[in-house]
């Protein structure tokens, strides 16, 4: 007589055949480590560098770590899945802050003790000061390590789940199996949301949990304070198991990812109105103030007697104040909801090797050598001996030169008092000085443009392909249904399709089929020639993925599966047309703001800086040559309060403006094209490469406009003094 066991083996056998052995193939994919460690260890196979730094530099010292930032820096740990301890990364910050702060003393002594007199009234308090706001900044910016890694992950998991959600919804429309659905998805899936899926799993296997739903629920809780939609789209999915009528299961599989589709935009759409105030503040605090300062500190430094000097304004300009802008921008960031971005295939593409490679460094330093040679002729000049050695002369007068009419005064403002040198301060110094910024921000441009240009146009193909892929799959799914095999499908979409951008798809995986013999699974999905790489799109990949999962089960369920997906392309086409709406006038003014608006203020401070320090050098020359009669030397007395040689030299004013645009560049577009496409690499480079070129080329042009028409002003407003 047939036993129950037997019974159970022979089906259950018969089951796991129709699924394709799908259970077990998954099951050796789970069980690839014997313990989770190592699974972890698999998932990230080597310590990321801010990891290494906490093992090594954390473990120097020790710290308690109170139980409240405790449980906050945990949190992070575990969303970023860092392999360090709260008490690590708070170690790792001290250790930061003191041996900055007391690195920075030590040398602050040393330079005083060495370099000058070593009086209290020579001790550099404002350099002492800035060491101290720099230790500060980069303590309070490496403890909050974890939780800018923890956003970043939380940026690129959302950006997938809809997918996943689409993926769980799509299987378990034909087998109601939860587990095997994020298995599914975990399968096809792309890190980190398929790591995530991955853990749910191994944390029962490790003996974590007991149960499935109570480890799911686990992983659920995590993303409760951040997008409560995924969580309620997961608990639509699981009540559907104990729905009695397939239609009724079926309806609540479909409102789960309605409703995920739903918390999506009415986040987004808060967002857009919230994020236009931080934006502004960041623009005003980062960009506007500074800059407008900027005009002042010629003036400042020698009213306090050249308290104030360019490696002061350098510290201060180019490290402290964009870790301020950074961190404005971070909180911005941290306020982004998930479930709404890009989440490329670019690792995937043909054409990624090239965004890898570091070749278009050797061209970019070529080009930029000449023009970064140019911008250090003014330091040749006043800080080497070369000018000794060949015989010439550390400054000329502009008479020297032939240009007379802009006076007596030095062309690279070199001035020597007392045996000293200062300087250079001289108009032709600041125009020189406008080649180095322009140097380096070209490194940049040609390096980010020869990695990205292939890779955007790739890109573009495939979103041409994105806006008509819905009519399309609606036509294969419609062959499908009408009774052809896949591979005959593809096919007659083909024809159906000709002069549209998904023609090219479709011919590609019937010349896969027809002429190379490949499987539909191959046709799309190999390595080296499948369509889905040459059309790295998300929607193209999930679409076919779930496509060749659902054909296992039957033309009717494939053709199903392709409908529901063609719906969900219509429903988030729509939303993304409507968030790009938006967010369009808040990213089209923060860009114009970047772009135009502060180079064109940078290269106006930097002329009028120029000019004050030109004109009150040559005022101390009229004066000091004056007789006593005279009604210039006069006012003698006053313009001793602005000894030109206590200014700042406008050649290092100008260049701490520069490279500081390049730094705003750099932070405002990662951020923009966050709040924009979430956690986007590609994006990001190629955005940066335009927005550098458009800044520092009209940033060249405006300064130097501005230090020629503004030394003609002067010098016409001087010349009646002579």
């Amino acid at each position: 007589m047939t036993s129950t066991d037997d019974i159970l083996k022979k089906y259950g056998a018969k089951i796991e055949r129709q699924m394709g052995n799908y259970n077990s193939r998954n099951s050796e994919k789970f069980r690839e480590s014997k313990s989770y460690s190592e699974f972890k260890k698999s998932l990230v196979p080597e310590l990321t560098r801010y990891e290494r730094w906490c093992k090594s530099l954390g473990n120097s010292i020790s710290f308690k770590v109170g139980e409240k930032d405790k449980a906050r820096i945990s949190r992070s740990i575990e969303i970023a899945h860092l392999n360090v301890t709260p008490g690590e990364v708070v170690a790792l910050s001290a250790v930061i802050l003191f041996g900055v702060l007391f690195g920075g003393i030590l040398l602050i002594v040393a330079g005083w003790l060495l370099f000058t007199e070593g009086t209290f009234e020579t001790f550099p308090l404002m350099l002492l000061f800035l060491i101290f706001m720099l230790s500060i900044f980069l303590f309070a910016y490496s403890s909050n390590a974890p939780q800018r890694l923890a956003m970043k992950w939380r940026l690129k998991a959302s950006s997938q789940m809809v997918p996943a959600i689409l993926y769980i919804v799509i299987y378990m429309k034909h087998t109601s199996n939860l587990e095997k659905a994020i298995s599914f998805a975990a399968e096809h899936l792309k890190p980190p949301l398929a790591d995530d899926f991955r853990k749910i799993f191994w944390d029962v296997e490790v003996g974590r949990f007991s149960m499935m739903k109570d480890s799911l629920d686990n992983y659920l809780n995590g993303w409760k304070d951040y997008s409560i939609e995924f969580i309620e789209a997961f608990h639509l999915i699981e009540s559907s198991l104990y729905e009695p009528e397939e239609a009724r299961r079926v309806e609540v599989l479909e409102k789960s990812l309605q409703v995920i589709l739903e918390g999506v935009y009415d986040k987004m759409l808060k967002y857009t109105h919230d994020v236009k105030a931080p934006l502004t503040n960041v623009y005003m605090l980062g960009i506007v103030l500074p800059t407008l300062a900027l005009a002042i500190l010629p003036l400042a430094s020698t009213m306090l007697g050249g308290a104030i000097k360019w490696f002061h304004v350098l510290l201060l300009f180019n490290i402290l104040i964009p870790f301020a802008v950074i961190y404005l921008t971070g909180k911005v960031l941290m306020q982004r909801p998930g479930g709404y971005g890009n989440s490329g295939l670019i690792e995937k593409n043909p054409l990624y090797s090239k965004y890898l490679s570091n070749k278009a460094y050797i061209k970019g330093i070529l080009l930029a050598a000449p023009l970064f040679f140019i911008g250090l002729i003014p330091f040749f000049m006043r800080y080497t001996p070369i000018p000794n050695w060949i015989g010439i002369k550390r400054d000329y007068a502009w008479s020297e030169l032939g240009i007379s009419f802009l006076g007596n005064s030095g062309a690279f403002g070199i001035i020597s008092s007392d045996g000293t040198i200062y300087g250079p301060s001289g108009a032709l110094s600041l125009v020189l000085s406008l080649f180095i910024p322009l140097a380096i921000a070209i490194v940049f441009i040609v390096v980010y443009k020869a990695k990205t240009k292939e890779l955007i146009i790739e890109r573009d193909k495939y979103k041409d392909v994105e806006r008509e892929f819905t009519s399309s799959l609606f036509q294969l799914g419609n062959r499908i249904g009408d009774g052809f095999p896949a591979e005959i499908a593809f096919a007659k979409t083909m024809d159906s399709t000709k002069g549209t951008a998904t023609e090219g798809f479709f011919r590609i995986v019937n010349e896969n089929i027809q002429q190379l013999g490949m499987s539909l699974e191959r046709a799309l999905f190999d390595s080296k020639r499948g369509a889905v790489i040459f059309y790295p799109s998300e929607i193209v990949a999930t679409s076919m993925r779930v496509l060749v999962e659902s054909v296992k089960k039957g033309l009717k369920v494939a053709a199903r599966s392709l409908m529901s997906i063609s719906e969900y392309v219509k429903n988030i086409k729509k939303i993304n047309d409507r968030l790009n709406d938006l967010l369009a006038e808040i990213l089209s003014d923060m860009k114009a703001n970047m772009t135009f608006l502060a180079p064109l203020l940078s290269g106006i401070i930097v002329g009028l800086a120029g000019m004050i320090t030109g004109i009150l050098g040559s005022l101390g020359e009229i004066t000091a040559n004056a007789g006593e009669g005279s009604g210039i030397g006069g006012v003698g007395n006053l313009l001793g309060t602005f000894d030109v040689v206590n200014m700042i030299p406008t050649y290092w004013l100008q260049i701490v403006v520069g490279i500081y645009l390049i730094q705003i560049v750099f932070i405002l577009t990662s951020t923009l094209v966050t709040i924009k496409s979430g956690r986007d690499e590609l994006e990001q480079t190629s955005e940066t490469s335009k927005n550098l070129k458009k800044t520092m080329i009209l940033y060249f042009i405006v300064a130097l406009i501005s230090i020629i028409a503004l030394t003609l002003i002067g010098a016409a407003a001087l010349s009646g003094l002579g």
